[in-house]
């Protein structure tokens, strides 16, 4: 049984595994925890972030982490931002990853959420069959531009 609750600090190299687990990850993740571990403690400090880890007894198995976003369009709605949504190689296709999406809708609705988007990189075609059975449409185009 998965059991989603926010993530702790001694959970950051289990998260960072996860997000090294796949053709994109495995290359832009890993190295020095210390960016992780303060990244998490710029996270936990925030009152608009969650970061999420779903567990097996004590065995992360997956995770993400929910934005929560203020504006004035769709009548001020607040949204929520899902990113980093990952599920262990040996569970995928179990039905974990549904699971922790309604985890994460919950959690939106009960932070006053009147919507959630996510992105997902145009490569990964099984997610994007995997997001739309939950009933998220691709709505948007996205574009990203990197500041280093």
């Amino acid at each position: 049984m998965i059991r989603f609750r926010d993530a702790a600090r001694e959970d950051v190299p289990a998260i960072v595994e996860l997000l090294r687990d796949d053709h994109l990850g495995a290359a832009r993740e890993g190295g020095d925890m210390s960016i992780y571990l303060n990244a998490f403690d710029r996270l936990r400090a925030s009152e608009l972030q969650m970061l999420v880890v779903g567990a097996e007894e004590d065995e992360v198995v997956a995770c993400y982490q929910l934005t929560l976003l203020d504006g004035l369009s769709l009548r001020a709605a607040r949204r929520a931002q899902i990113e980093g949504v990952r599920v262990a190689a040996h569970l995928r296709g179990s039905g974990v990853g549904a699971a922790m999406m309604r985890d994460a809708e919950a959690r939106a609705r009960a932070a006053g959420c009147r919507l959630v988007q996510l992105t997902t990189h145009r490569s990964r075609t099984r997610a994007h069959a995997f997001y739309e059975r939950l009933g998220f449409t691709a709505s948007h185009i996205g574009f990203k531009r990197d500041l280093t």
